[in-house]
């Protein structure tokens, strides 16, 4: 949506970011995709060309990748890591299980490369909105085709031409707090490569490629409730992004060998 700034003369873009009220506690075997049709039929929430940001959590959920800590059995390599970080070696396992590579650790730290590519906490393993004093949750197998599926399956119920964005709150390095980011897309450029492009002074931009559904994700999370499942996903409209059926959210993993902070 655009709209003529008062007083300049600009014309600018005005996003709109709606939650998504009224699902159900989400368990493994839901029809995800259906339910949050049947929550936004007939509220105008969800229209073609809206970007759909949900947590990973409810998808994990729905796709049954929840693990009880008393079925596992922590390695010696568990039992490692948990003597040098402090950590419950039972979560250690897990972590270890759904990584490809640690990181970094101190005390009470495990860092690792998902299996996913993703360099996150604890390998993405999370407690929080998750039934069951010892139960986890892990991330979907594969986020960005469990985006695909959505919304796919949003196409088959409404019609609906919408992009999707699985979310996940992940710290960052060199700075304080976390944000969402995108672990999983369908439908949409998760980058928007500006070199090339001239500034306000006719420079030319060099290093300019903006991770959109980054950006996208952490702005849903303004009204995604991170300690109440009720408001598990958002709606963003309003913003114009280039469609592309290729482009994924594992595209914005930077290549290992230009890490400059292995």
């Amino acid at each position: 949506m655009f709209i003529l700034a008062p007083d300049t003369g600009l014309i600018v873009m005005v996003i709109q970011i709606h939650p998504i009220t009224k699902l159900p506690m989400i368990k493994p075997g839901d029809d995800l995709a259906q339910l949050i049709y049947d929550a936004t039929i007939g509220t105008d929430t969800l229209r073609d060309g809206d970007i759909l940001v949900i947590t990973h959590k409810v998808v994990s959920k729905a796709e049954g990748r929840l693990v009880d800590l008393s079925s596992v059995e922590p390695s010696q390599a568990a039992l490692n890591y948990s003597a040098q970080t402090g950590k419950d070696p039972n979560v250690v396992e897990i972590v270890l299980r759904e990584s490809r590579a640690v990181r970094r650790m101190a005390p009470g730290v495990l860092i690792t490369e998902t299996r996913q590519g993703f360099v996150c906490a604890n390998s993405g393993i999370d407690k929080s909105n998750v039934a069951g004093t010892e139960t986890y949750a892990l991330l979907p197998v594969d986020p960005d085709q469990s985006a695909k599926r959505i919304r796919d399956r949003l196409k088959e119920l409404g019609g609906i031409d919408v992009a999707v964005i699985i979310s996940d709150t992940h710290g960052r390095a060199h700075r304080s707090g976390e944000v969402n980011v995108a672990i999983g897309t369908s439908g949409l450029n998760v980058l928007r490569d500006r070199r090339g492009e001239r500034d306000l002074f006719g420079y030319e931009l060099r290093v300019k490629n903006i991770a959109v559904a980054d950006e996208l994700a952490g702005a849903a999370e303004l009204v995604i409730g991170q300690a109440d499942e009720g408001v598990p996903a958002a709606v963003i409209r309003g913003y114009t992004y280039r469609r592309d059926e290729s482009s994924k959210a594992v595209d914005l993993v930077w290549p290992r060998d230009k890490d400059l902070f292995p």
